[in-house]
């Protein structure tokens, strides 16, 4: 199997591995056979060896660069990645459903949480990952990676946002999109919203700077290149 003909392959089974569950009902009718926590966790490994894999094949294609790696650009890498995995622990479980990782909860608009910031906070940890990762690696098997999905993330945002319209009605709909934002940070400097999520939100975005330098750290063991500049 050459490089590209694995890239090609291992792009194409990840991508179906996220669209064929939605297909007929399929995801629906696995659920009711083998029950909710045990479909997602089988699907969360399947997805994360296919991630695995994938980026591996892309390491192992044939480099075509498109653009050459200077020392500033892992610099946007660096400043970006603090940011999206703050995003991804306080996004986790986000109480409205039309979301990746949204909790099959009513939405109460009364209270919107961190969906006032951000109701695709995933998403957007999504985009901002695979953009950051996109500006150093300017070679053409990771520019399609990245740019596979920084686009599937942000396609995805008004995706989910015409599905809550859908299901959610005009009258909850208008309250939904009055509430929330794609992103807006004028929250964070609103007392009252400090005041009601801050002693959530704070814990949970420690955890994210954890999870960062994890990341940073075990970045060269597992990719096997160094991030930080040099």
């Amino acid at each position: 199997m050459t490089g590209w003909t694995e890239f090609a392959l291992a792009l194409g089974l990840f991508g179906v591995s996220h669209f064929l569950p939605r297909v007929g009902g399929l995801r629906e009718r696995l659920i009711g056979a083998v029950g909710r926590h045990a479909y997602f966790a089988t699907y969360g490994l399947l997805s994360l060896a296919l991630l695995a894999w994938l980026i591996a094949a892309a390491g192992r294609a044939p480099h075509v660069e498109l653009w050459p790696q200077l020392p500033w650009t892992r610099w946007v890498t660096n400043v970006a990645m603090p940011l999206a995995a703050v995003l991804t622990a306080c996004g986790a479980g986000l109480r409205q459903p039309f979301t990746l990782g949204g909790r099959k909860a009513p939405f109460d608009p009364g209270q919107p949480g961190l969906a006032a910031v951000s109701r695709h906070p995933l998403f957007l940890a999504l985009a901002l990952w695979a953009l950051a990762h996109l500006v150093p690696n300017g070679d053409l098997a990771h520019v399609i990676l990245f740019g596979c999905f920084a686009a599937m993330a942000l396609v995805a945002i008004p995706a989910f946002d015409a599905r809550a319209r859908r299901e959610l009605g005009p009258e909850a709909a208008r309250s939904f999109f009055r509430t929330t934002r794609v992103l807006s940070l004028a929250p964070l400097f609103d007392r009252t919203w400090l005041h009601a999520n801050g002693t959530t939100l704070a814990p949970r975005g420690a955890i994210g700077l954890l999870l960062w330098a994890a990341l940073l750290h075990l970045h060269p063991l597992v990719i096997g290149v160094s991030p930080l500049p040099y």
